[in-house]
């Protein structure tokens, strides 16, 4: 077995995927002096010679139809040494023998806000106020297109034009979840979709810790928003914190469970995050201008940022007929200003010109 040539080792690589190569086999390749991947060389630092073989077969037989198909979807197999492996990424502990990607990874400062899938209305809404600060600000906001807070903040940074990667625990022909495949192509658009995981790979209950060291290892940062006390979230910011990455995080209501993983986090000496400037100031960004406030809010101003209140509530408050406020509302619902709970209740979406 001899050294072998950039394209040569692209096939390689995503031959060793292909045979199982796994958390084992990424770290000896990741050891290796050069981004050129050597078969004797892994062999020679403990890596089975048997999985090396298999791996040098499908590299010639399956990865190179793997990479045309996934090609005809919009996908292409990155590796290091390409141009846009990312560099934290390829600097970590734990890298990717390469990653299957759709879109453009930008060379941005990055920031990962994770959180709780059943967020609250609180939750929801500083996930994409941050979303969109960040996004003003050119800062790649990188998730998991979960529903909640991952959902959220993508949506936030799209909102204002922004860049925003989703890191996924499945290969690149299964969006999960299925409801999130419009989110999906927005967010490739103008960001990126990631994964590690080959084509037909289904979203496996071992392949969300993995799929959040990538998440930890290409940010700059990780925001925890909402957590319970075992979370993925807390995964992501462990594993953030042994990358040497910035780990902040929002307080929380001390009687909401969604509380415990973020004021834990406090409590340990994460940085806390009061206000979107505490996380610019955290990666070394210079936060953009206050966003301009609309006039008008209507019926918006009688709901507070992180509640969310019945009709009759917005009734009594504005001193309204119910019919009234109903319609009103409908109508910010339609313009993706409010949100409408499952117990009926309505919340703000955006949360504009709090406390920068």
């Amino acid at each position: 077995m001899s050294a072998m040539n950039h394209a040569d080792s692209q096939l390689l690589r995503l031959g060793l995927v292909l045979a199982g190569g796994g958390a084992r086999v990424r770290r000896l390749v990741a050891r290796l002096p050069s981004a050129e991947t050597d078969l004797e060389a892994l062999a020679n630092i403990g890596a089975p010679r048997a999985l090396l073989a298999t791996a040098d077969r499908l590299a010639a037989s399956e990865a190179p139809e793997v990479i045309r198909r996934i090609s005809e979807i919009g996908w292409r197999w990155v590796v290091p040494g390409d141009g846009d492996y990312p560099e934290l990424l390829e600097a970590s502990s734990d890298p990717p023998l390469g990653l299957f990607v759709r879109g453009e990874l930008k060379r941005s400062p990055a920031v990962a806000i994770v959180g709780a899938r059943r967020a609250t209305p609180y939750g929801l809404q500083v996930a994409r106020l941050l979303g969109e600060e960040l996004g003003r600000g050119g800062v790649v906001v990188v998730s998991g297109m979960a529903r909640g807070v991952d959902e959220a903040a993508h949506r936030g940074c799209l909102e204002v034009g922004g860049s925003s990667w989703a890191v996924w625990g499945a290969g690149p022909d299964r969006i999960y979840p299925p409801e999130h495949a419009r989110l999906a192509n927005e967010l490739a658009a103008t960001g990126a979709l990631v994964t590690e995981y080959p084509p037909g790979t289904p979203p496996r209950r071992h392949h969300f810790p993995e799929r959040n060291r990538v998440i930890a290892a290409l940010t700059a940062a990780v925001v925890v928003v909402e957590a319970a006390a075992r979370s993925g979230a807390l995964i992501t910011a462990r594993l953030a914190n042994e990358e040497g990455r910035e780990v902040l995080a929002v307080p929380g209501n001390i009687f909401s469970k969604l509380s415990v993983g973020p004021n834990t986090l406090l409590r340990v000496g994460a940085r806390p995050l009061l206000t979107p400037r505490d996380l610019f100031d955290a990666i070394g960004c210079e936060a953009p201008p206050p966003a301009r406030e609309a006039e008008d809010r209507g019926l918006l101003r009688f709901i507070a940022p992180g509640e969310a209140v019945t009709v009759d509530e917005i009734a009594g408050r504005a001193g309204l007929e119910v019919s009234a406020v109903l319609a009103a509302l409908v109508a910010h619902e339609l313009a993706g200003e409010v949100v409408r709970e499952q117990d009926g209740r309505f919340a703000l979406v955006h949360v504009r010109g709090s406390g920068r």
